[in-house]
């Protein structure tokens, strides 16, 4: 494998999205092509990433081009209103309105935000991850609606939004945690009707390795956005603590990665999953930064971070493609998760890459500048 000169994690960063936008001239192609998505937010959003500390303005052009093609000069948009999903490429929308002032997309980002009011609830107030799966609620919507939230609260002053995300997060663990593995199943049925609830708990029966890297991803970008004196916050940085100390025990020591099925190494069907474990690598190296973590995760990182850089590949015209990534996926068992398919530069993958990329550049900075590596 050739490095092409990507030897630091900013240049892989660079790679990864160059490629893409190789491949996707027109931003507004990304697949699916000229639909408000969370595909496209995930890997737009680690675009984002890149542009706030590369500062080349061909990405922040990007961005706004996909944003462009599907929200008008009055802020209208169309996207899914029964959906968490349809919440997180609203996350695009804050700096574009920080950088151009144009009203329209505070508008958006105000239809975004009230699209929360009209959700329906479990009986805790937990929001259904999607009205076709009544009563259920799923790890994947704490990122998708939850940082989005608190972005909200942050720039348009609505702090109301803070004590309902930290309501959404402790629900989850509430409810979803399995205390032995310190790992959180992917869904929760709180009326017990979907064939893998188990009747007394209603969890669905597997750790799913991308659904926990969203987890790990919300509560690590929480914390960022959270001010220091709000109530629960420090409850959140314990529950950060126990999962990262459960994804350290679940990597995989050999690879680096961590598994589809996050605590079933030993099966022969288990495969290694990079969407999840790019997602873990953020969250461990978020989670030392923010002083959680020692040296045990700040370890775990590197291995991780190693082991994606190991498993890219390069395609006839040199540009970058992640592999085996698991296409989207609802809850299930086991058989179910393992035989998922892989795909290759999935904007699940890609935009997970990126963000392991730009949070391992600034994790070994600031580890250089305190002298604590060498690297």
């Amino acid at each position: 494998m050739t490095m092409h000169g990507s030897d630091t994690p900013l240049a892989w960063a660079r790679k990864a999205c160059d490629s893409l936008m190789d491949i996707y001239a027109d931003a507004g192609s990304l697949p699916p092509a000229h639909r408000w998505h969370y595909h496209q937010g995930v890997f737009l959003c680690g675009m984002e990433q890149l542009w706030e500390v590369a500062r080349e303005e061909k990405y922040i052009r990007y961005i706004q081009q996909y944003v462009d093609d599907l929200v008008d000069e009055q802020g209208n948009l169309v996207f899914a209103r029964d959906e968490l999903d349809a919440v997180q490429a609203g996350l695009l929308l804050f700096t574009l309105y920080e950088q151009t002032g144009a009203a329209k997309y505070r508008i958006a980002a105000n239809k975004l935000r009230n699209l929360l009011l009209t959700l329906n609830r479990t009986s805790e107030g937990g929001y259904w991850h999607k009205d076709k799966y009544p009563y259920q609620m799923w790890l994947d919507g704490l990122y998708m609606a939850g940082v989005f939230s608190l972005k909200y609260a942050n720039a348009f002053g609505e702090t109301g939004l803070r004590a309902e995300v930290l309501r959404q997060e402790k629900l989850m663990r509430k409810y979803m945690r399995d205390d032995k593995s310190g790992l959180l199943y992917h869904a929760w049925d709180e009326s017990r009707r979907m064939p893998w609830a188990d009747h007394e708990t209603g969890c669905s029966p597997e750790f799913w390795s991308r659904s926990l890297g969203w987890y790990g991803l919300a509560l690590a970008q929480f914390l960022d956005l959270l001010p220091e004196e709000e109530p629960g916050r420090k409850e959140l940085a314990g529950a950060l603590s126990g999962f990262v100390d459960a994804l350290i025990r679940y990597q995989d020591k050999e690879s680096g990665l961590w598994y589809q099925v996050v605590d079933k190494g030993n099966r022969s069907d288990n495969w290694l999953e990079t969407s999840g474990s790019c997602l873990f690598v953020y969250t461990l190296a978020q989670a030392v930064q923010q002083g959680i973590a020692g040296a045990e995760a700040r370890q775990a990182a590197m291995r991780g971070y190693e082991g994606l850089i190991r498993v890219v590949e390069w395609d006839e015209q040199g540009r970058l493609v992640v592999p085996d990534i698991c296409i989207g996926t609802s809850a299930g068992d086991y058989d179910h998760y393992a035989a998922r398919p892989k795909v290759k530069n999935d904007l699940h993958g890609v935009g997970a890459f990126v963000m392991a990329c730009t949070q391992m550049n600034t994790f070994l900075s600031r580890m250089e500048n305190q002298a604590d590596v060498h690297v």
